[in-house]
């Protein structure tokens, strides 16, 4: 069999790092979900962690997280749901500013988006 480029890594490997699970739809995380790692990796933690919270003493996307293990994003949400559930991380969305109960996340007014638009054309 011939690898193709999408073929980045053994896959007998993921489903043993995973244990063959995927991430569902009620994943807490997304691409831009700002995860941030809490206390330190602890001995007999599988490699896979320890890696991620090496990298997570600072706040890091994980799309970031995805791109420097060398892991598909989905393998990396399965292992961040590990880690959340164990209180080992932190995860919030940027969007997570709401005006009131009930309410959806707050954006900026157009107005600012627009001058920010402006700004960055202009470097």
């Amino acid at each position: 069999m011939i690898r193709g480029p999408v073929d980045s890594g053994d896959p007998d490997r993921l489903y043993t790092v995973t244990g063959g699970r995927t991430p569902g739809r009620d994943s807490a995380f997304d691409l831009v979900t700002i995860v941030v790692g809490v206390g330190e990796p602890v001995r007999g933690m599988q490699s896979e962690y320890v890696r991620i919270l090496r990298l997570c003493r600072y706040p890091v996307a994980v799309v970031e997280l995805s791109a420097r293990l060398g892991l598909p994003v989905g393998v990396v949400k399965v292992l961040l749901g590990d880690l959340l559930a164990a209180g080992r991380i932190t995860a919030r969305h940027p969007r997570t500013q709401v005006r009131g109960r009930g309410e959806e996340p707050a954006l900026p007014p157009p107005d600012t988006l627009k001058k920010v638009l402006r700004a960055l054309q202009n470097l």
